[in-house]
């Protein structure tokens, strides 16, 4: 038997399947958005202006990442010219010329370095390289408005590779310092420089890595922790500034890694937390008041993370303690492992060292150290190269141009071998008073014209206020006889 259906059924059955057809439709069209947006490639986005020329073109990720957030300001625009106008004016190009010794019958000559400094205040001071300057008897200074000024060379410091030279100029356009220590990896990046005076020259780039040594600088108390960026850098950017997005310095570029002596890739600048502490001491003191600890240390591998039970092999392992230095007096001991400074971590060498450089000697830090499987801290006041705490106005260096010997203290175990207590001769300078009267380096001075002298400063103030005629009396290291040697001033 069959069944008819009537009109007003087939109207609400045909409508039934219509609308199953166009769920199914939709549905099928989402899935296939879906599926391209996860597996095919990104989409190019091109913003135009109304004039249609393109100003920003950027990938459209796969899918929004949930993680991401709004606080990427120094690491996300793109637009650069504010921070490079805020930076450019203040970065200046620097002609230092150096007398270089012809012989006897061509006579002296000058040679000259050029390279970049940065105005870190309106009155005039100028941040630079030690090697830009180095040496050099004449240094002139052009500023991105063209004016020329004679500098004079405040201090300079080898170990960090970074001089001060001031100016008499005022109201200057100059580079506010930003923490280089908030710095991170991927994280924007302009080179600033203003190399054979023409006016600026602006990269970008990223940052690469942090706390890099390249052993360029050379000898044991350099501190070398830099800012790797791939902004690119070519000769005569030495010295220039490296800023982040808001216009900011977070360092000095300094050296470019190089086989064929042009920019490949690797750029290197000194962080400017160190910059900072450096340039303190120069305009402070002219020279740098540096702070050791007063240990010898390795990187943490993981075999020796494993070993001592340390949940990561980042830190740095204490493999000698200097009798009565800052360190021993704080209780560290062979095989700590120091993990922190003042709260900022110490992951490897370079990083500690330039943590311990930011400090002067008297100051005091807390440091966190690994020791049978747990954490501990203890509190260290920092000492210098002589295991003395305090402030010295002096580099050792102030007599070499007036009577032509340079000195340096005694270290505590000098002091101890010897019973004696004064000032050390490190070099002569040869034709001076002082080569005259035969004295050698190694001589330990104790008297100036009778009066005796217990330091460094104590001797080189005696030297200076001494009138004429002059006599410096005290011992060789292994000899009893005491050695006097006199001569007039010029």
């Amino acid at each position: 038997m069959y069944k008819i259906l009537q009109p007003t059924a087939n109207k609400q059955y045909a409508m039934v399947q219509n609308l199953k057809i166009v769920a199914v439709a939709l549905l099928s069209s989402l899935a296939t958005v879906f599926i391209y947006r996860w597996t095919g490639p990104p989409t190019r986005v091109v913003w135009e202006d109304h004039e249609g020329e393109a100003r920003y073109t950027h990938l459209v990720e796969k899918l929004f990442n949930a993680r991401s957030n709004g606080n990427f300001q120094s690491s996300a625009p793109t637009d650069f010219t504010t921070s490079a106008e805020m930076a450019t004016p203040a970065v200046v190009n620097i002609k230092a010329l150096i007398e270089v010794d012809g012989g006897m019958f061509r006579g002296g000559s000058m040679a000259g370095s050029s390279g970049s400094g940065v105005i870190a205040s309106p009155d005039g001071y100028i941040v630079t390289n030690h090697h830009v300057v180095e040496r050099s008897t004449d240094i002139k200074v052009t500023l991105a408005d063209k004016r020329e000024y004679k500098a004079k060379l405040i201090g300079s410091d080898p170990s960090t590779d970074i001089a001060l030279l001031k100016i008499m100029a005022t109201e200057l356009p100059f580079v506010v310092f930003g923490n280089s220590d908030s710095v991170r990896v991927g994280e924007w990046v302009l080179a600033v420089g203003n190399p054979f005076n023409l006016t600026s020259t602006v990269t970008a780039g990223i940052i690469s890595a942090k706390g890099r040594n390249i052993n360029i600088l050379g000898g044991g108390a350099s501190i070398e922790s830099f800012l790797q960026t791939d902004a690119a850098v070519n000769s005569g950017n030495s010295g220039g500034a490296l800023v982040n997005s808001a216009g900011e310095l977070i360092g000095i570029n300094t050296a470019i890694i190089t086989e064929s002596g042009n920019y490949e890739g690797y750029s290197f600048a000194v962080p400017s937390n160190l910059v900072q502490k450096v340039v303190r001491d120069l305009r402070e003191f002219g020279t740098v008041q540096r702070a050791y600890l007063g240990i010898n240390i390795e990187d943490v591998n993981s075999d020796m993370a494993l070993q001592l039970g340390l949940p990561n092999a980042q830190g740095v392992s204490v493999t000698r303690v200097s009798t009565d230095g800052a360190a021993d007096e704080g209780g560290l001991r062979n095989g700590d492992v120091i993990i922190s400074i003042n709260n900022t971590p110490t992951k490897s060498t370079p990083e500690l060292q330039e943590i311990v450089g930011r400090y002067r000697p008297g100051e005091t830090v807390t440091v966190e150290y690994w020791r049978n499987g747990q954490k501990l801290s203890t509190k260290i006041t920092l000492k210098d190269s002589a295991n003395s705490t305090k402030i010295s106005r002096f580099k050792g260096d102030e007599l070499l141009n007036d009577i032509g010997m340079e000195l340096r203290n005694l270290t505590k175990p000098e002091q101890s071998r010897l019973g004696l207590k004064g000032a050390i001769v490190s070099s002569v300078l040869r034709g001076s008073l002082v080569y005259a009267t035969n004295m050698q380096p190694g001589f330990i001075l104790t008297r100036v014209n009778g009066a005796r002298v217990n330091d460094l400063s104590e001797a080189i103030d005696a030297v200076k206020n001494a009138h004429n005629n002059i006599i410096l009396d005290g011992y060789y290291e292994g000899e009893e006889d005491l050695y006097s040697y006199r001569f007039k001033k010029r």
